[in-house]
């Protein structure tokens, strides 16, 4: 038999949840959201500057093959103006003498990213690429530094070597740059 106590009344446990506790969630999912698309904005940025990078390796690498290759001639590579972006090269390289001037060409068209199109837009290089190659001072044997340079998309540290400096909006903390030494050894008996 069961009996109720006229003196308490009975309790029946609450189930579901309440409307604060339902606006307290999704108060708390909107910032992890918003948090979310922050870190994806900033992974594409930081994918975009590594793209560029690696592409400036390769055309750095590129250069060094082909001033190996001609070392005997190896001061006629030596730029007075960046090549790439702005310079005066034709977009076809096929009426170019081989030699210097077509390396040079090619070059500058890779640095422009020529060598891969969408529709009549270069994209297959870095933002605006240049590429320089100059003496290193005092250098025996004798040797060059060659460097490409391009804009990255969030300002940085301001680097040291000229090559193209100047030429990013005034803002050098864009400009990005790798740059490697290539010695020419004198193999003349």
């Amino acid at each position: 038999m069961i009996s109720l106590s006229p003196g308490k009344p009975s309790r029946v446990p609450q189930r579901g949840v309440t409307l604060l506790e339902a606006l307290l969630t999704i108060f708390i999912l909107a910032f992890g959201i918003l948090g979310l698309t922050g870190l994806a904005a900033k992974m594409q940025t930081v994918e975009v500057e590594s793209y560029a990078r690696s592409q400036a390796l390769i055309l750095l690498e590129d250069m060094a093959a082909r001033l190996s290759a001609h070392r005997g001639v190896a001061t006629t590579y030596i730029t007075t103006t960046p090549l790439g972006t702005g310079d005066a090269q034709p977009t076809d390289c096929s009426g170019t003498a081989l030699g210097i001037a077509r390396d040079q060409c090619e070059w500058s068209n890779a640095l422009k990213g020529n060598t891969e199109l969408s529709g009549s837009s270069a994209i297959g290089a870095m933002i605006d690429g240049r590429g320089c190659i100059e003496p290193v001072a005092g250098a025996d044997p004798p040797s060059y530094r060659i460097t490409v340079a391009w804009q990255g998309l969030s300002p940085t540290l301001v680097p040291s070597v000229g090559c193209a400096q100047g030429l990013y909006g005034g803002n050098d903390a864009q400009r990005r740059m790798v740059a490697k030494v290539v010695s020419v050894a004198n193999l003349a008996p």
